[in-house]
């Protein structure tokens, strides 16, 4: 290995991050960074971007099309049918202001442990959580931080999600959606409370140092006033009118509720018969189903909603397969070989390198999906050849997915802070390195080791 490839492998992924933080779209930034690591690392250009990345762009597409589809045309029925809007109305109502960032969280977390797409959660929840944390005078920059935190940092990751990321690891080690154990379950409780605390106690912080609620004006090229006079006339809530008989136009709870308990339920019982992915694609078709026939009367325009769904699908996946593909070059330099002997060798439990490379991996793609898809076909051969237990490797591989990915420069958080919410990542970002990155690392590192001793 020379010491330019090794240059070249950092400097390939510092481009990719330094780009899509600054907003360029992450296939242009993948393909970019291909052409640098390739060009440094001695590969002929051509293979490099006509073989390894279009083989690791196409292999994951394949892999996982039908998934992203039904996931997003299931989101799309959850929103349009109101069922997200009925979730979020319901959880506000039971636990109020008081609550408010528990209430927000909670939404979120429902909603994404019952397979709707992180970004249709937070669309979804976000007026509420305005509402909430307006009715508490609770600022305004932790809305992003309670988003992020119950839609990704323990839902996702937890034993028998639907989600990607759970869905993922099946494939490599050959286990079902709830593999983990009572460690697996534990971690995920201790993710949740840990991290719920955490956030609570930020906000309690600010409050008492009087920080006050205030709407963000700099993002929208609205004054502060504008903005404010824009609530007051309730812009933007458009779908959470607070007159009662305007509100009973939501669907009933029940009718909300069923759909994503019907997905968790069947995947996780198909899957102990078939396989996780062939069971996730099931269960989300009957998700699909039951939404549209049990709220069929909120339904305006179905193959308008497929449409949308379909075309998310493919931008998230597209964006997806273009960090994989950009992992395939980088896989065939003599230096990732050197990272990844050094991560296999490295001194501790033997599954204390697995979560090091995952986490590594997915924090520098800013994709826990995408970062599993770059790490696991490299690694998963390596640990299951040293005979560990495979339900230990999927949980580990799952958790590690979730740390680290949420820096900066990850999708959702983008999207969360600057379109959903407005913020910026100067005013938001800290509490969600909290509570999404340093919370989730520190219990990956603690189910190591509770792994390593049971």
């Amino acid at each position: 290995m020379s010491i330019i490839g090794m240059l070249g492998l950092i400097a390939s992924l510092a481009l990719l991050i330094y780009l899509t933080m600054k907003g360029i779209n992450i296939i242009v930034a993948a393909l970019l960074s291909s052409i640098v690591v390739a060009l440094t690392g001695g590969l002929n250009l051509q293979n490099a971007l006509l073989d390894n990345y279009m083989n690791g762009f196409t292999d994951y597409f394949a892999s996982w099309f039908l998934v992203f589809l039904l996931g997003a045309i299931f989101g799309k029925i959850i929103q349009e049918t109101k069922a997200a809007d009925s979730i979020a109305q319901w959880t506000k109502e039971k636990l109020g202001a008081k609550r408010a960032v528990f209430a927000v969280v909670a939404a979120a977390a429902i909603m994404t442990y019952g397979g709707v797409s992180l970004f249709v959660v937070g669309f979804a929840v976000y007026p509420i959580a305005v509402s909430l944390f307006q009715a508490a005078n609770l600022p305004h920059r932790f809305i992003p931080a309670a988003l992020v935190f119950g839609s990704i940092s323990f839902t996702m990751t937890a034993p028998g999600s639907p989600e990607i990321q759970n869905i993922i690891p099946t494939e490599f080690f050959d286990t079902a959606p709830t593999a983990g154990g009572i460690i697996g379950v534990f971690s995920a409780l201790l993710v949740m409370v840990t991290g719920g605390w955490w956030l609570g106690r930020m906000v309690k912080k600010a409050s008492d140092n009087g920080e006050e609620f205030s709407l963000p004006y700099g993002p929208s090229n609205k004054t502060k006033e504008e903005t404010a006079a824009a609530v007051e006339a309730e812009e933007l809530e458009p779908e959470h009118d607070p007159n009662p008989e305007n509100q009973q136009k939501l669907p009933n709870i029940f009718l909300a509720f069923a759909p994503l308990i019907l997905v968790i339920i069947i995947l996780n019982v198909l899957s102990q018969f078939i396989n996780p992915t062939s069971s996730l694609l099931i269960a989300l078709t009957t998700g699909i189903a039951l939404a549209c026939v049990s709220m069929s009367k909120y339904l305006q325009a179905f193959w308008d909603y497929l449409a949308t769904g379909t075309q998310n699908a493919l931008v998230a996946l597209a964006n997806t397969c273009a960090v994989v593909g950009f992992g395939s070059v980088a896989a065939q330099v003599a230096a990732f070989d050197t990272v990844v002997n050094g991560l296999v060798n490295m001194p501790g439990p033997p599954l204390l390198g697995l979560a090091i490379g995952v986490t590594v991996i997915c924090g520098i793609t800013g994709s826990a999906s995408g970062g599993l898809g770059i790490a696991l076909p490299i690694l998963a051969p390596i640990y299951m050849a040293q005979g560990l237990n495979p339900g230990e490797m999927h949980r580990i591989s799952a958790l590690a997915s979730g740390g680290i990915d949420s820096l900066p420069h990850n999708g959702y958080v983008v999207t969360t802070v600057r379109v959903i919410c407005g913020e910026t990542h100067k005013r938001s970002y800290k509490p969600i390195f909290f509570v999404s990155v340093i919370v989730p690392c520190i219990v990956l590192f603690l189910a190591v080791i509770a792994y390593s001793i049971f």
